[in-house]
C-alpha cells in the first residue's frame, strides 16, 4: 500500500479547473493523497470521475460541501491537513436566473467547509498549520474602464449574483482567519480556458457552434474585455500559493491575455479555418451573430499578477496564442487524453 506524506481535500475536482489541478498535482507531487469531494452536478465530468477511481493517489467521494456532517468525518477519517476549495456555481447567466442556488453553494457551502475545518483542525491541534485555500475570481472587483488593472487591494464591487456570492465567500474565509486563527490563502483568477471546460462557457460555445454550422452568439457588440488564463498555468499558481505562500495572503492570478469577446471569437474561428476548414471553404467567422447583452454585463476585467510573480516566482508557461491553439486542438479531439497538456 502506498504511503502518502500528506492528504488534502479538493472540492469540485471533477469539474473544469479542479480536475486539471488534480491531474497535474498527481504528476508533480505523487507523495500527496487527494480526496476529491464532488456532488457531480451538471458541470462535473463522469469520465474524469471514473478515471480518478483508478488513480493511486486520488479518492473520489461523492457528496455535498454544504453537508458538515459529511465533511467533518471525512477530514478526520483521512487525516486531512489541507483543503483546496474549487467547488462553486460559476455561470453568470445561471446566477441571474437562479441566484438562490449560487448563495447556497458558494456562500453556505464555503461556510460549511470552514466550520468543519476549524472544528476538526482545532481538535487535532493543527489549526495554525493545516491550510485552507479558497479559489475565487476577479469578478468580485466589479468592472474596469478602458485602463487600469485589478490589484489585491482593489475594493470589492460585484455586479452579478455570481460575483456577489464569491465576494461573500472570500469575506467568510478572511473572517474565519481573523476569528478562529484559520491558516488560509485566497486566489482571485481571471477567465480560465483549456481542456474539459463546460460547454456553456464562451470558448467551448464558439467552437461547438462554429463546427455545427450554427450562429456563434456574442453578447452586445462583443467589446467586453476579459483577461484570459490557461488553466494549466492557473493550477500551477494555486499549487505554489497553497504550499509556499504565507498565511492570510491573497494573490491575483492573470495570464496577460486581455482580449475582447469579439476578438476572441474571431481568433478561435481563424484557428478552426486552419485546423478544421469548412467543406464549402467559407470562414467560420461568418457565423458570428450578436445577441442581446447580458444584464449588468461588466465591461472589462484585467489583472495585475505582479505580486505572485514577485513573491512566488510564478509566470504563465504558455503564451495566449499557444494556449488557445492547444485548447482548440483538444476540442477537435487531437490528443484528447484525460491528462490535460
Amino acid at each position: 500500500m502506498t504511503a502518502f506524506e500528506r492528504t488534502i481535500l479538493v472540492t469540485g475536482g471533477a469539474g473544469f479547473i479542479g480536475s486539471n489541478f488534480i491531474f497535474g498535482l498527481e504528476r508533480r507531487r505523487p507523495e500527496i493523497r487527494v480526496i476529491d469531494l464532488d456532488l457531480l452536478t451538471y458541470a462535473a465530468h463522469p469520465q474524469i470521475w471514473e478515471a480518478q477511481k483508478a488513480m493511486p493517489g486520488v479518492v473520489p467521494v461523492r457528496g455535498d460541501i454544504c453537508d458538515t456532517a459529511l465533511v467533518a468525518p471525512l477530514l478526520e477519517r483521512f487525516d486531512v491537513t489541507g483543503i483546496i476549495h474549487f467547488a462553486a456555481e460559476s455561470h453568470v447567466d445561471n446566477s441571474i436566473s437562479n441566484p438562490q442556488g449560487f448563495v447556497r453553494t458558494n456562500v453556505l457551502g464555503t461556510a460549511s467547509l470552514l466550520t468543519a475545518a476549524v472544528r476538526v483542525w482545532k481538535k487535532k491541534g493543527v489549526l495554525g498549520s493545516a491550510r485552507f485555500h479558497h479559489v475565487s475570481t476577479d469578478e468580485v472587483y466589479g468592472a474596469l474602464g478602458p485602463e487600469g488593472f485589478f490589484v489585491e487591494s482593489t475594493p470589492y464591487a460585484p455586479s452579478s449574483p455570481y460575483s456577489a456570492s464569491k465576494a461573500s465567500s472570500d469575506l467568510l474565509v478572511r473572517a474565519f482567519g481573523r476569528t478562529y486563527g484559520l491558516n488560509y490563502t485566497i486566489s482571485n483568477c481571471s477567465n480560465n480556458f483549456g481542456p474539459w471546460q463546460h460547454a456553456e462557457k464562451l470558448i467551448p460555445t464558439v467552437i461547438r457552434k462554429a463546427l455545427a454550422g450554427e450562429p456563434v452568439p456574442i453578447y452586445g457588440t462583443g467589446a467586453n474585455v476579459r483577461d484570459w488564463l490557461w488553466v494549466g498555468d492557473h493550477c500551477r499558481a494555486i499549487e505554489s500559493i497553497f504550499f509556499d505562500a504565507a498565511p492570510g495572503e491573497t494573490f491575483n492570478v492573470g495570464g496577460h491575455g486581455e482580449r475582447g469577446n469579439l476578438e476572441m471569437a474571431r481568433s478561435i474561428c481563424a484557428l478552426l479555418d486552419r485546423l478544421s476548414p469548412r467543406p464549402d471553404g467559407r470562414p467560420y467567422a461568418a457565423q458570428i451573430a450578436f445577441v442581446s447583452d447580458r444584464p449588468g454585463h461588466d465591461f472589462r476585467y484585467a489583472i495585475d499578477p505582479s505580486k505572485i510573480e514577485r513573491e512566488l516566482g510564478w509566470r504563465p508557461g504558455l503564451t495566449f496564442e499557444q494556449a488557445l491553439e492547444r485548447t482548440v486542438r483538444w476540442y477537435l479531439g487531437e490528443g484528447r487524453a484525460l491528462l490535460s497538456p
